[in-house]
């Protein structure tokens, strides 16, 4: 590999590893692999222009074509010309879409949804630095300046994460940006020709100097010390700083939750997001029990959030102020005093392994008796929590409204007000014609907004011939409302989204709410919602009776009474009280023995308790084989400062261990462990700041090492004596073992020990420099290999040259 293609690589390799520091900010982040495609792109064209070669200006040039037309072709393919020629079209939609992604930004907490907006935001983001750095450093030779928008990379995750992406990000970051620096350093020394040492202290022992094939002189390792400082400093000194609780280490564990203290408002991942993945789990685990006074629970769907906004990219919360929550919620908007109504107690525990910011609850809720740290959103009369509250085990009651309007309340129903009909019945200017179109088409012949409502609903559950399915990719934009018409399959994103966009467009004030449905009746009269559970569905709004729910998903939930031919007739009713066959209060205790085997817990019949803590024994703790992963890499991990002394240990080990009797050793050995231990003794005397020079004999080493080591008495002694063994060792014609040279060797280290100050003491503990030796071998045995298939290749290639002229 030449060395500009070496260094084209570690550009691509380099900004991929910046960007490793967004990672955490976007669920799920598959948008890296995008990334690394379109910029390895932009990498080739570059390789391709300079070797034409091209002027530099040209060569950029190209590589923002490039970069461009593979943009256009992922995120703008209907709009652009061909599929991949940026026109009009192309661009105007690229500009809405990063719009949207902006304000996705500015409103998702973390990890935010992977959001087409915010997709290309990220794409096109990391694919611009990617640029910079490829020419900054291979296009223009100057590697140092394209440190500057990889720490831009680095420090837009570090503010968007809350002040910090985390330190192994930032190590990977700062890796990727010292692997850029060697390779053009290998390049820069690559174009100078052989390297001849003058020096005999910077030589390798062994190796010859004119050779060329010593190591890395002074520059290379003053940059690699350079290097290592400046790591080291980034990673300590946050924590030297007062109140510095971000930083290169810090953990950004900012939310985006609303509260008093963070503007009042809600900042809150789009539930539709995770929606998929829970209907996707292998196995249903529970995520809440409750018991209720009511009758009937078909139609006790737990709401946890509505999504009132939708931009042309995605259904979303609007950014609304949040309040204390009061002891009694306000009336209903638009609910009249003439409609049926019966009031239902509720009392809920939530397992232990199911976190969420937002409160399940029936709607309209009326009163919320549960204590922590809740906000109230009036707007969408929704719960929500503050300051990393979440509903891991929380119990709390709710006191709601079954509503049960009839068919004739809801088609007599009057116009809504203007205000709300305004901001509800907004759709974005993109959204297809045809989408309206559809609605007109399926609700022809209704005459009022509650029969065009009804005969939506049965369109997409009934009489238009859609699919349930699960797997079908989810989006939430107008192209995938489009997409979801022609196709006819998906689930309840799409079932929901799409009815509530339709009547939309037909004037009718609509949202999409996002909860569980009813659950699973228990034999003990309890009720099991499970992650399986959770749904979408559109509520539309009437004079009357308010946010009114629809159910359009075939095979999910129930249909409202209301929609059918066969609705109650209407009188207000008072409050309901509660049944005695249906207490509302949660048991104290589980109501089976404790023996309650698994199966009885799944099926329900261990009471309220059990099945809580059976749930979160079975899906919510930790998976054991991730536990032994995050153990055994935090392990490695602290283990990689300690490897040069884990080395350095073994190595005295096996040079001073036993070899045998004394009386037992032949000449060869005898001579093999003399000089064992004299290399021993260099490296220690190394170790301590004194640097072998193996062009001195035995005699003068030892009182070069004598002498700078500053030894004295029984040390230097030894020293000399040793020396004296090495020398019989090399030029007696029948050499005399030594006794006691491993007493020797350790009484040297401990002279040095005595005669060194601390910082000494511990670099040559922690970081010996003898250390250098292990990469001097890899270094050899990696040339060998080479050179062995080397030979072996051109010996090869000879043959088959040879092949074709012996056979003819």
């Amino acid at each position: 590999m030449s060395g500009r293609a070496r260094l084209t690589l570690a550009a691509w390799g380099a900004t991929l590893m910046a960007s490793g520091a967004l990672l955490p900010l976007v669920k799920p982040a598959t948008w890296i692999f995008t990334a690394a495609f379109v910029l390895a792109l932009v990498s080739g064209a570059g390789t391709l222009a300079r070797r034409a070669p091209l002027a530099r200006p040209l060569t950029l040039l190209a590589q923002l074509a490039v970069a461009l037309l593979a943009l256009t072709a992922i995120f703008a393919r209907e709009q652009a010309i061909l599929g991949f020629l940026p026109g009009p079209q192309a661009f105007t939609y690229a500009a809405d879409l990063f719009a949207a992604g902006a304000e996705d930004v500015s409103r998702y907490a973390i990890p935010a949804p992977d959001t087409e907006g915010i997709r290309l935001m990220l794409v096109g983001g990391v694919v611009a630095i990617g640029l910079m750095v490829d020419t900054l450093a291979v296009t223009f030779r100057k590697a140092a300046p394209a440190g500057l928008p990889l720490l831009a990379l680095y420090s837009v995750a570090a503010g968007l994460s809350g002040g910090g992406a985390g330190w192994l990000w930032f190590l990977l970051a700062a890796s990727g940006y010292l692997l850029l620096l060697l390779a053009e350093g290998r390049d820069r020394l690559s174009q100078w020709g052989r390297v001849f040492g003058g020096a005999q202290r910077s030589a390798r022992p062994g190796s010859s100097v004119a050779g060329g094939g010593g190591p890395a002189f002074a520059p290379a390792r003053t940059g690699r010390r350079i290097g290592a400082v400046a790591m080291g400093v980034a990673m300590v000194v946050p924590f030297a700083l007062p109140g510095f609780t971000g930083g290169l280490i810090g953990n950004g564990d900012g939310e985006g939750t609303g509260g008093e203290g963070r503007g009042g408002t809600i900042s809150a991942v789009n539930p539709l997001v995770s929606l998929q993945d829970n209907l996707r789990q292998p196995e249903d685990r529970e995520v809440l029990r409750y018991r209720t006074n009511a009758r009937d629970t078909s139609g006790l769907y737990l709401r946890l959030v509505a999504l009132d906004q939708f931009d042309g990219t995605s259904w979303k919360s609007s950014v609304r102020p949040i309040e204390a929550v009061p002891k009694q919620l306000p009336w209903p908007d638009g609910l009249s005093q003439s409609v049926r109504i019966t009031e239902v107690t509720s009392n809920f525990v939530a397992s232990e392994g199911y976190e969420q910011k937002w409160l399940p609850m029936p709607y309209p809720a009326g009163r919320v008796d549960i204590d922590g740290r809740w906000r109230y959103e009036p707007a969408g009369r929704m719960l929500v929590g503050d300051d990393k509250q979440t509903t891991k085990g929380a119990r709390y009651t709710v006191s709601s409204l079954a509503v049960q309007p009839t068919s004739e309340q809801l088609g007599a129903a009057g116009d809504a007000p203007e205000k709300l009909r305004r901001e509800y019945t907004k759709v974005p200017s993109s959204l297809p014609a045809d989408v309206k179109a559809t609605a007109l088409q399926v609700t022809k012949g209704a005459r009022n907004d509650y029969e065009q409502g009804v005969k939506l609903q049965e369109w997409f559950a009934r009489d238009g011939g859609f699919r349930y399915d699960v797997d079908v990719e989810s989006g939430t934009g107008v192209q995938a409302i489009s997409r979801f018409l022609k196709d006819k399959e998906g689930f309840c994103v799409h079932f929901s989204f799409s009815m509530a966009a339709m009547a939309r467009t037909l004037g009718i004030p609509a949202r999409v709410a996002v909860g569980f449905m009813p659950g699973t009746t228990q034999t003990d009269g309890s009720v099991s919602v499970g992650i399986r559970d959770a749904h979408a569905w559109p509520e539309l709004y009437f004079e009357g009776a308010g946010w009114t729910r629809f159910e359009p998903t075939p095979s999910r939930g129930s249909t409202p009474s209301y929609t059918l031919d066969n609705a109650p007739s209407g009188t207000a009713t008072g409050p309901a009280r509660p049944e005695q066959s249906a207490s509302a209060q949660p048991s104290a205790a589980p109501s089976a023995s404790e023996s309650c085997t698994p199966q009885e817990r799944r099926l329900g019949d261990c009471g309220p308790e059990e099945a809580v803590a059976g749930a979160d024994s079975s899906g919510g703790g930790p998976d054991p084989l991730t536990v032994v992963l995050i153990v055994v890499g935090a392990l490695a991990v602290l283990a990689v400062p300690l490897l040069p002394l884990l080395w350095r240990t073994r190595v005295r080990a096996r040079r001073l261990g036993p070899a045998g009797p004394t009386g037992a050793r032949g000449p060869e050995e005898t001579a093999a462990r003399t000089l064992a231990v004299w290399q021993e003794i260099i490296d220690t005397a190394w170790d301590y700041g004194v640097e072998p020079d193996e062009s001195q004999t035995p005699r003068r080493t030892a009182a070069r090492i004598v002498r700078l080591g500053e030894l004295g008495g029984e040390t230097a002694d030894a020293v000399h004596r040793v020396a004296r063994a090495v020398e019989e060792a090399l030029y007696a014609p029948n050499p005399r073992p030594a006794p006691g040279l491993t007493e020797e060797a350790a009484r040297i280290r401990a002279g040095f020990q005595a005669s060194a100050d601390r910082r000494t003491r511990l670099r040559a503990l922690l970081a010996p420099r003898s250390a250098a030796r292990l990469r001097w071998s890899t270094a050899a045995r990696w040339s060998e290999t080479s050179t062995r298939w080397s030979v072996r290749r051109d010996a090869a290639l000879a043959r088959f040259r040879r092949t074709p002229r012996e056979t003819a």
